[in-house]
């Protein structure tokens, strides 16, 4: 009995551990037949009193995910790969074309408008969210702007 009351309370502190991360409108854009790359975007709401962060994120649909960001310096604007995205405690992180965002690399196939794929996060905290998120049309809004995307991984070593 005792041996049972500790793997109960065990079992209770360590779902406790986990943060209580909300995932609010996630999507993926939609992209032309061809085009090998795409990203997922949505809002991040940590309800939890502890800091944990965004540390990795996968799908079927594609070679890669990455977690990545935009920077702007001299008129360009640079894609780049990060290593977390990281949520304060009781804050929302928005992740969204421009920003923050998980790039699809070496997609597996076209993505098209109103279909859905998956995708997994993984936070810091060991905590892990799968779900189903709806492709859409999204307006890049960066019509006239350069765009140089850093990539540091060649999709061929696969």
């Amino acid at each position: 009995m005792k041996k049972l009351i500790t793997l109960v309370a065990a079992l209770t502190l360590s779902a406790s551990a986990f943060a209580e991360v909300v995932v609010d409108h996630p999507y993926a854009r939609a992209v032309p037949p061809g085009q090998p790359n795409s990203a997922a975007f949505m809002s991040l709401k940590n309800n939890s009193n502890e800091e944990v962060s965004l540390v990795s994120a996968s799908t079927s649909i594609a070679q890669v995910a990455e977690l990545h960001t935009h920077t702007h310096a001299d008129g360009v604007m640079k894609m780049r790969q990060i290593p977390q995205i990281t949520l304060q405690a009781n804050s929302e992180v928005e992740l969204k074309p421009g920003g923050l965002h998980i790039m699809l690399i070496g997609l597996k196939r076209n993505l098209a408008k109103d279909e859905m794929i998956d995708l997994t996060l993984n936070f810091s905290d060991g905590s892990t969210e799968k779900f189903d998120i709806q492709v859409m049309d999204v307006m890049a809004g960066m019509g006239n702007m350069k765009m140089h995307h850093d990539m540091k991984k060649s999709m061929s070593a696969e």
